[in-house]
């Protein structure tokens, strides 16, 4: 370096000193102030650096505060601002909705979207090059490095006169000059006036600018940008264009002039920003008016609510849209359109119409509306239900069942039914219907059978299971102890009631009860009650499942003159209930088609029930058909079926299945016993080697199941009934002081009691007199006990209790032996209840005679039950207190077994 630019250094370092000091002191105490950050700005890079490190500062620190590097043309920071200089901080809230062109609100207003999510300041990007048709003016900053014999480094800002000086060598105009001029100049200059010194020109900064927007934007006003700053960018300053503001005009004007409109759906739809021009100091960004818009929904891709031009087509709008899906019915396009008698009208387009699009002519409030093409396969078959691959298959001429389900294994799930599987064809323009049966099996193993049926276009293949419900053993073995949990209420007894009628008919393993009607029911029934609920027990490929809609169709179908083709089975077959008339159907189809026959089937006979119509009249016959012929395929099943034929498999007579009964307790061979029909309890006895020496036999509790069912049902009737009391009873009387919460608990506690299904029996008589004896019934337990030789006391005493026996002592005498009775005790209507569980009742003059008080014996209970009177002279304790007792007592015999 030579001597005069050594002192050139100097100088400028003892010059900063003083700006620097008080520059840090402004970093220390608050941000330096503009003018202190221009002037350290225009120091040359390693002047910074020295001066950074002498005083300890962070040199990018100080760049991060001057907003970008003294020697290069980088991004600086510059919050867009308002004309007034405060900060424009842009939150708008625009509505971007508008009512949808089928009459549903929700679509969009296309492109207004682009600036809600916008920056709240904006600044171009200055690490892009800057063009080269860039005009210099005042206040932009030149950036003039130099190599070679000497070396430089400014930061000059062109004046308000235009020019820029560069020390030693004098100022030069540059304003009105192009970057690129700009730069050719000042090299060259530089070059002649410093010889052996080549210029590097660049733009470190650019000029602010104050620019107008105006019309429809969200903050409309003047703001000050800098000088690269386009169109665009000065919208997404403004906040954004105002639902109400044009996208398609919007206009650039200097002195008064249109100087350059702007279509945004250009750069939105196409990406094309060549009409996004630069602004100049004093230019307006004006937006006007919306003028055109249209409505596009359905099936385009991109549904909106689009602006248009006086030049723009219908091809043209549905373009903007993104044009149409190939799921849109492009022959039949509504356009809603508003008149001027203040009315609407419906215009239909055919798009594929190239000429009628053409000369359509939208008009503004249009709503167009392209609609969905039809769902319906053509020139395909379908594969419904129990398949591994169900759905729509490729038709071609020739094909048959086997191409489509070519092995067992691999084409269908493990529960099919490979017996009976059906074809749905259409067979008319009407879309009526034609069933085809067929065997699976067959089909697919024997594929030059009948079976293996040739398949039309659209046909529609059906697959059943072989299992019918969704947990139906859960469903049976639950549906009733759950509905019993339930609170003693109207609805309780309702919900047992509707429960168990839907179990009933679901025993038949069918969920429709229109499935269980005679064919001439199902034909006249008008009110057809939903099935949905019903059918959401039912397996996905069950049978009943898929032939619902396919037994409706066939039932609309029928009418005068055209018989419904339906027909109906029942009795020992594994899937009783309505099934489909298929094509030439004989009995071997219909046995198949219901499953094939139970093991309790009666094969020498069984019995057609036909409907004839002879001279306007309906008339049943009932035809006779030895069943083992019909399934072992003569000739006397090729008999036809006709239309609600009704079919019935007779049951073996004496058939019966093994039924279980139980002897538990002082039974020499205890356990459970398979029973045969006509069999009696003094049979099995026998059989079981009879009473042990320790059996008590007067204690022995007998159970049945069909006791506890009806059990069940009389609690439940009963409780309805004490609830209707009880809401009575509070109405009418003043004084009825029980509580509802209480009176509920109790009532629910009813209801939760487990029903022991005993029935009274004297076993003694049982085993010695053929006269008193009971046949026995599936699931039958006699339980025995051991020999005892107390008495128990319960009910109102003091503390229940049990004695050993005394023959001495009477029933006043055990009373007295548990404290006595509670003041709420009805004393008078004490009873016995003896060991077998019948019932001797205490009168008036019975308290102390010798015979009630000396036929108590071993096992006995006495109950003193609670004073009804004492209650509000309700029965609901007494009735309460002797449900209770009674099952306690039942339980308890049980249990001491």
């Amino acid at each position: 370096m030579n001597t005069v630019s050594n002192r050139k250094w100097l100088r400028a370092v003892v010059l900063s000193l003083g700006f620097f000091s008080s520059f840090l002191m402004s970093v220390d105490a608050a941000q330096p102030s503009a003018a202190q950050i221009e002037q350290f700005r225009k120091l040359p890079r390693s002047q910074q650096q020295v001066l950074a490190k002498q005083f300890g500062v962070d040199i990018n620190a100080l760049q991060n505060l001057q907003g970008g590097n003294s020697g290069q043309a980088v991004n600086q920071p510059q919050e867009l601002v308002r004309g007034d200089n405060q900060q424009f901080n842009r939150q708008p809230q625009v509505q971007l909705t508008q009512k949808s062109a089928s009459g549903q609100s929700g679509l969009r207003l296309f492109g207004y979207d682009v600036f809600a999510n916008g920056p709240s300041s904006f600044t171009p990007d200055l690490t892009v090059a800057i063009p080269e048709n860039y005009v210099l003016g005042a206040g932009d900053v030149l950036s003039i490095q130099g190599f070679g014999k000497e070396s430089f480094d400014y930061q000059l800002t062109v004046s308000r006169e235009g020019q820029v000086i560069i020390p030693e060598l004098g100022p030069f105009k540059v304003a009105g000059l192009s970057f690129a001029e700009a730069k050719e100049f000042l090299k060259a200059r530089i070059k002649e006036r410093i010889i052996g010194v080549e210029a590097l020109v660049s733009l470190s900064n650019l000029r602010a600018i104050r620019v107008f927007v105006l019309g429809e934007v969200n903050q409309p006003g003047p703001y000050t940008v800098n000088s690269l700053t386009s169109m665009t960018q000065v919208l997404f300053a403004a906040g954004g264009i105002s639902k109400i503001g044009s996208l398609r005009n919007v206009q650039l004007k200097r002195s008064g002039k249109l100087i350059q409109s702007l279509d945004l759906y250009d750069l939105l739809i196409q990406g094309d920003s060549s009409g996004d021009a630069l602004l100049k100091a004093g230019d307006v960004v004006f937006i006007p008016p919306v003028n055109k818009r249209v409505t596009v929904d359905g099936e385009v891709t991109r549904a909106a609510v689009y602006e248009f031009n006086h030049d723009e087509g219908f091809a043209d709008v549905i373009a903007m849209a993104g044009g149409i899906l190939p799921s849109g019915f492009k022959q039949q396009v509504k356009v809603e359109r508003f008149n001027q008698d203040d009315s609407r009208v419906v215009l239909t387009l055919d798009m594929t119409d190239n000429k009628a699009v053409n000369s359509f002519n939208v008009k503004s409030g249009d709503a167009v509306y392209v609609q969905k093409s039809a769902e319906l396969f053509t020139s395909s078959v379908a594969v419904v239900g129990a398949a591994v691959r169900p759905g729509e298959y490729q038709w071609h001429d020739g094909m048959k069942v086997a191409d489509i389900i070519a092995n067992i294994d691999s084409h269908l799930l493990d529960d099919a039914d490979l017996n009976y599987s059906i074809i749905v064809r259409e067979v008319d323009l009407a879309r009526n219907i034609e069933v085809l049966q067929f065997s699976l099996a067959d089909a697919i193993l024997l594929p030059d059978s009948q079976d293996n049926i040739e398949l039309n276009v659209n046909d529609k293949i059906f697959v059943f299971s072989n299992v019918v419900t969704k947990e139906q053993e859960l469903l049976e073995q639950n549906i009733e102890t759950s509905v019993a949990q339930q609170n003693g209420t109207a609805a309780l007894a309702g919900e047992f009631k509707g429960a168990r009628q839907n179990l009933n008919s679901r025993a038949l393993r069918v969920s429709n009860q229109r499935l269980n009607e005679s064919i001439s029911d199902l034909a006249n029934v008008s009110d057809r009650e939903s099935h949905s609920s019903n059918a959401n027990l039912l397996q996905e490929n069950s049978r009943q499942r898929l032939l619902l809609p396919i037994i409706e169709k066939l039932r609309l179908q029928g009418g005068s003159g055209s018989p419904i083709q339906l027909f109906e089975i029942e009795g020992e077959i594994k899937f009783p209930g309505v099934y489909p008339l298929a094509v030439n159907a004989d009995l071997k189809q219909a046995i198949a088609a219901a499953g094939g026959v139970n093991e309790a089937a009666y094969l020498a006979n069984a019995e057609i029930t036909r409907t004839s119509v002879v001279d306007g009249e309906a008339t049943k016959s009932i035809l006779s058909f030895d069943l083992a012929k019909a399934l072992s395929g003569s000739a006397v099943s090729k008999r036809s079926l006709q239309s609600k034929d009704r079919i019935h498999v007779l049951k073996i007579p004496a058939w019966s299945e093994n039924h279980v009964v139980e002897l538990k307790g002082e039974i020499v061979f205890p356990g459970k016993y398979t029973i045969q029909r006509g069999e009696t309890l003094s049979d099995i006895i026998k059989r079981a080697g009879g009473f042990t020496d320790y059996a008590f036999v007067e204690g022995s509790v007998f159970t049945r199941d069909k006791l506890k069912s009806l059990e069940r049902e009389n609690i439940v009737k009963l409780t309805e009934s004490l609830r209707l009391e009880i809401a009575s009873k509070s109405l009418t009387d003043e004084d009825f002081s029980t509580s509802y919460p209480e009176v509920q608990q109790i009532l629910a506690d009813l209801t939760r009691l487990e029903p022991v299904g005993r029935l009274v029996i004297d076993l003694s008589k049982v085993v010695h007199e053929n006269s008193y004896d009971i046949l026995l019934e599936k699931g039958d337990v006699l339980h025995v006990p051991s020999k005892k030789n107390s008495v128990n006391v319960i009910g109102q005493v003091q503390v229940t209790s049990s004695h050993v026996y005394d023959d001495q002592l009477t029933v006043e005498d055990y009373v007295k032996l548990s404290g006595g009775a509670k003041n709420r005790a009805d004393v008078d209507k004490t009873y016995i209840v003896a060991a077998n569980g019948s019932v001797r009742i205490l009168n008036d003059d019975s308290w102390f005679s010798s015979e009630i008080n000396h036929s108590l014996k071993p096992g006995d209970t006495i109950v003193v039950p609670l004073d009804a009177d004492h209650k509000d002279k309700i029965k609901l304790w007494g009735t309460v207190s002797q449900i209770v007792y009674s099952s306690a007592l039942a339980v308890a015999a049980v249990n001491g077994l």
